[in-house]
């Protein structure tokens, strides 16, 4: 980070004196002053100069900045913008049973701001700026949340268009063709956003712009065409709510302080599901319970016939024991006569 400056928080992030008493905000506008530092465009190496575990964090003054985390051969991306609050370092580095990396890079030139330590202090006098950024950081959880159920649905041409959506809300500014995204991202990036293969996504894209949904400008941002998409549907709204116990109980069966807090059990008793969903169950009940029974009975079966085949050898071998005596006998029985 470069090109730094002190300013005060509320010059630069107005909104986050919005809770403040209007008798109490220019004092708070004094008191909680930051340093400031300009990005440049490209990779943005976090544990360079001012990186400080102690620091409260970083808040994203302007520009659009990439958080990578790459998995194996895949990379999965968010994308940060103004208000946006980071805590690019650990307190602890330790050792991660899933070994994966994470690359930070400025798409555009940016600002942050540095809540360092000293204004970690500053702010426990200001609750409700404390409590605007504690609000900033669940915006961004709910994003997060939103664009993983974006990667999950069925078709990458629905993700993309509900992606597009969801930053219009951020990013669109309306026009007269349609809503303008202000984002030069590449195919590749589009991938890394919902999931999918950068060949898959230039496919979609194309069907797309047949349809005239999505069209890339000659600038290389976006405009958004038609009705606004991801409307829950029947389908969604039928869909079973987890009822299983989502951590295992601990020796002794004890379920542990977690779960118990939490109120996890098997069947809570205040649900009460659809007749639907019900039908669902039994029927899926029913389904399992069969196979399980013809397997059984599949079992049985070849244990039987198993040892039917063995009686039946065992006789057989008892039935030509049982011949040869008698042959032994009446060849015995006739020598005998025929001496006397």
């Amino acid at each position: 980070m470069s090109s730094r400056r002190k300013l005060s928080l509320l010059d630069v992030d107005p909104d986050l004196g919005s809770l403040v008493p209007e008798d109490r905000r220019e004092q708070a506008r004094r008191e909680l002053d930051v340093e400031i530092h300009r990005l440049p465009r490209g990779p943005w190496n976090v544990g360079g100069e001012g990186a400080n575990p102690q620091h409260v964090g970083l808040l994203l003054l302007d520009g659009v900045i990439a958080r990578e985390v790459v998995v194996s051969d895949t990379v999965s991306t968010e994308l940060l913008g103004p208000g946006d609050i980071v805590r690019p370092w650990s307190m602890q580095a330790g050792p991660s049973l899933l070994q994966h990396s994470v690359r930070w890079n400025a798409l555009t030139e940016s600002r942050v701001a540095v809540l360092d330590r000293r204004f970690g202090v500053q702010v426990g006098r200001w609750p409700e700026v404390n409590a605007a950024l504690i609000d900033r950081l669940n915006d961004r959880a709910q994003r997060i949340a939103t664009t993983q159920a974006i990667s999950q649905l069925n078709r990458v041409d629905r993700r993309l268009m509900s992606l597009f959506w969801h930053f219009a809300e951020r990013w669109g500014r309306m026009t007269s063709d349609g809503v303008a995204i202000p984002l030069t991202l590449s195919h590749r990036m589009l991938g890394q956003l919902v999931g999918a293969r950068r060949p898959t996504v230039s496919t979609a894209i194309g069907e797309l712009a047949e349809r005239g949904e999505l069209v890339r400008r000659q600038d290389g941002t976006w405009l958004l065409k038609g009705q606004p998409v991801g409307t829950p549907t029947s389908e969604a709204e039928r869909i079973v709510p987890i009822r299983r116990r989502l951590l295992g109980a601990t020796v002794g069966g004890d379920p542990g302080p977690l779960v118990a807090a939490i109120g996890l059990s098997e069947e809570p008793a205040s649900e009460e599901p659809e007749q639907e969903e019900i039908r669902g169950h039994a029927m899926l009940s029913a389904g399992q319970e069969l196979r399980q029974t013809l397997g059984r009975l599949r079992t049985e079966s070849a244990i039987q016939i198993a040892q039917l085949k063995e009686i039946t050898a065992e006789s057989r071998r008892l039935q030509e024991v049982i011949a040869a005596r008698r042959a032994t006998r009446f060849r015995a029985g006739a020598n005998g006569r025929s001496a006397a």
